[in-house]
């Protein structure tokens, strides 16, 4: 095999944050003193994927995402990519709609254009179990996304299991890998690939998960570079299945995904992948 082959068959890593204008990053990965204006510019510069947390929120429209498109590749000059999170009314209120989903999908424009348009992400709650009428529900808001690369996570258990992963398979969708701390109600953190593409999303091992009062208090936690090896040594064995894997970091709190993407990223290195 040339080293031309070795390169192409070589799986590609992106390494990023879940959201990039967590002020805990000031001092780290955005010097001190840094406008929150110039965070995408700094963060670009530094890593090869973002997702975006705040559409699950409140929607955007073409004009902020034309201009992450310019901070990341015009005054950056790099490739970033855009993983997005779809609207809490897809996943939680369970009313989107086909129009709902155009919506949504045109203030994309701008990142389908630039061709950084990662997989959209569907984070369904814990309250949201394999019933047939949720079953319905998810095949109906698949289908409104069909053009576009989707990657679903389920925080209940009862999805979590072979038949799931295999209509996956079948239906093009990504599944979606989480690091979960162990603690009862959670599924187990498990590294499945059902796409050439893989996503995986790093919650922290925070014990007290069900009593933290936010996001921040459920994700401050830091990984040991035992950890990181460990989950290094896993997306190893599986390099097989995959061409492109998307891991985001949740823990920005304190500037944990800070380090722990340093970590990953050098245990990374050391099994020959190409990281971003």
């Amino acid at each position: 095999m040339t080293q031309a082959q070795t390169q192409t068959n070589t799986p590609r890593i992106y390494l990023g944050t879940g959201g990039y204008s967590d002020t805990d990053l000031l001092g780290t990965l955005y010097p001190t003193g840094t406008k929150k204006t110039d965070f995408l510019r700094e963060y670009a510069k530094q890593y090869g994927a973002v997702e975006i947390n705040s559409t699950f929120y409140a929607p955007i429209g073409q004009k902020a995402f034309a201009g992450m498109v310019n901070k990341a590749y015009v005054q950056a000059e790099s490739e970033l990519q855009f993983a997005v999170k779809l609207h809490q009314d897809f996943t939680h209120a369970r009313k989107g709609s086909p129009e709902h989903a155009q919506s949504f999908l045109t203030a994309l424009t701008p990142l389908i254009e630039a061709n950084c348009l990662a997989p959209l992400l569907l984070q369904f709650p814990h309250g949201f179990d394999r019933t047939r009428d949720n079953r319905l529900y998810l095949a109906n808001l698949v289908s409104w996304f069909k053009d576009y690369p989707l990657t679903v996570e389920f925080r209940h258990a009862s999805w979590h299991n072979s038949q799931v992963v295999d209509s996956f398979r079948e239906q093009g969708l990504i599944w979606c890998s989480v690091d979960y701390p162990k603690v009862s109600g959670l599924p187990p953190s498990r590294l499945i690939f059902t796409q050439r593409t893989g996503y995986l999303r790093m919650h922290g091992n925070n014990l007290n998960w069900w009593d933290a009062m936010s996001a921040a208090d459920r994700h401050d936690y830091r990984y040991s570079e035992a950890e990181m090896q460990s989950w290094a040594q896993a997306i190893a064995n599986q390099r097989q299945h995959f061409d492109r894997l998307y891991i985001f970091f949740q823990n920005t709190v304190n500037a944990h995904a800070y380090y722990n993407i340093a970590m990953l990223r050098e245990a990374l290195g050391q099994f020959g992948f190409e990281v971003l």
